[in-house]
């Protein structure tokens, strides 16, 4: 498994099912990267200028919302991953 380090987060992002309008399949390279996700783990916290660790406001199992463009995408036993900041991350689904 990954462990993200400092303030980065773990996160799974939601398979999006396939529309088809009017007979018309779109390309993968075409579809819209999915902008919601499971947090699979986070870091230990943010570290102040002081040193101390502020721990994140997401925590494993939560289900967030994030960027278009957001972290950086990496492959770990077949499964597709996304390592962010906390700071990508738009909100909680509740």
């Amino acid at each position: 498994m990954i462990r993200p380090l400092g303030e980065k987060v773990l996160v799974k992002p939601t398979e999006t099912k396939e529309v088809k309008k009017g007979g018309i399949i779109i390309p993968d390279t075409a579809k819209e990267k999915p902008q919601e996700g499971e947090v699979i783990a986070v870091g230990a916290g943010k570290k102040t200028e002081d040193g101390k660790i502020v721990a994140l406001d997401v925590k494993k199992g939560d289900k967030v919302l994030f960027g278009k463009y957001s972290g950086s995408e990496v492959k770990f036993n077949d499964v597709e991953y996304l390592i962010m900041s906390q700071d990508d991350i738009l909100g909680i689904i509740e």
